[in-house]
Order: C-alpha cells, then sequence, then structure tokens
C-alpha cells in the first residue's frame, strides 16, 4: 500500500513543526521510522540543514540520518539511491525549487523514492521540497509554471501562504495559473499529509485551497476530495 504525502509550507525543523512531525513519523508505521532528511534544494548551508532535520526528528523519536545528495551525479550514485530502501520517511528540505527539479527530474534517486513511497514510505517535502510534488511548479523567479514532478497530480504548491492576502492570490492565479490546476497555499509550519483525495491539514499554521475561489482549512481539518 503506497504511504502518504507530506506538503510542508516552510520553517521547517522549527518551533510549532512538532505536531506536523510527529503526525509524518506516525504515518510511516515504522517504529522508531527511519528518516531521511535529504538537503539538495539548501544551495547555501546543506549541512547545516540536514543536521537541523536530524536533530528535529531524533528529538521526536526518529531514527534520522542525512542523505547529502546536492547534485545530478550524486542522485546518480548506487551509494545513495541504495540507501532509500527501507525509509519510512524521506524529507526533502527547502531551498532552491529549480535546483531541486534538476537534480530530481529522471533520476534514478527519485525512481527509488517513488519505489519506497508504493512500499509505504512517507515522502515530504517543505517549500521548495513541496513545490517540486506537484504537477506543475510556480517558479520564483519569473512566476511562470513548469511542469514538476507529479507526485501529486493535478495540483500546485505555494509555501509560506501567510504572507499573502487571499483574494489577491486567487485573481493572480485566474490570470496565471494553468487551467485544472488546484493550488494550494501552505502556510509555515503547516501542511497536508495524506494522499489525493484524502487530505488533511496538520502543523500550526491553515491551507488556503484555490479551485473555483478561494477556501481556508485549519489544522485538523480535511481538505475537499477534488483535491
Amino acid at each position: 500500500m503506497a504511504g502518504q504525502i507530506g506538503l510542508a509550507g516552510g520553517e521547517e525543523f522549527r518551533a510549532g513543526c512538532e505536531d506536523m512531525d510527529r503526525e509524518i513519523i506516525r504515518a510511516s508505521g515504522q517504529s522508531p521510522a527511519k528518516v531521511l532528511i535529504v538537503p539538495t534544494a539548501q544551495l547555501t548551508g546543506p549541512a547545516k540543514a540536514a543536521n537541523d532535520g536530524t536533530t528535529h526528528f531524533g528529538a521526536l523519536g526518529g531514527d534520522a540520518s542525512a542523505l547529502m545528495v546536492l547534485n545530478g551525479e550524486d542522485a546518480q550514485d548506487p551509494k545513495f539511491v541504495e540507501r532509500v530502501a527501507g525509509a519510512g520517511v524521506i524529507y526533502f528540505t527547502g531551498g532552491s525549487p529549480d535546483h531541486l527539479l534538476s537534480v530530481l527530474r529522471n533520476s534514478p534517486l527519485m525512481e527509488a523514492v517513488l519505489q519506497a513511497h508504493a512500499a509505504g514510505a512517507v515522502v515530504a517535502g517543505s517549500s521548495a521540497g513541496a513545490m517540486v510534488m506537484g504537477s506543475m511548479m510556480r517558479r520564483p523567479s519569473s512566476g511562470g509554471w513548469l511542469e514538476a514532478l507529479g507526485v501529486v497530480p493535478g495540483v500546485g504548491v505555494l509555501p509560506h501562504h501567510e504572507r499573502r492576502d487571499p483574494e489577491e492570490t486567487w485573481l493572480d492565479l485566474k490570470k496565471s495559473a494553468p487551467k485544472g490546476l488546484t493550488v494550494l497555499g501552505v502556510d509555515a509550519r503547516a501542511g497536508c499529509l495524506g494522499n489525493p483525495g484524502g487530505w488533511r491539514v496538520v502543523g500550526s499554521g491553515n491551507v488556503t485551497v484555490y479551485r473555483d475561489g478561494w477556501q481556508v482549512f485549519k489544522p485538523g481539518e480535511s481538505l475537499p476530495a477534488v483535491v
């Protein structure tokens, strides 16, 4: 049975993320959960991001370690790819979504991640890590949309959504977003956890769903089945 997916809005591994990340650990079905922190997106401080993640999940009871895949060559390297098998949680940090997408697309590493997910692992990402999981991704630099990994079909993710005005965002999306795309505006330290058609809001912030208008969902609430 396929595992769940976590789409977090940013500021990962900080105070306020504990409840969300306990839910992610619980969803893995492992005790202790084998957690892999993948800091690929973090261009300026991947070692710190990995250490923050392993410390954070370790404090929550996880068996956490870093998978230091930093570039396309690493994503081809069997020594990294083989470590994905048996993981309960595979967590991609924030950083550069363009870099993360370029490294993961059509890589042996991503194939291994999808195989682990099919076997029950939770695949989670924060900010850039969540953006690349949708079918389409909005590029921060240009505002344009491009094809992403499609782990979550028909969905695009806008992280750090607590900074946005929903009505202004909706007016913008009506003009810019690809037709038929459901966009999830995810606050920092919050996320969606589940699978297509069965998501719930976790963490300490809200999720705004943009589809034929917009609607805000609070922690503990379920998203519409159309997502």
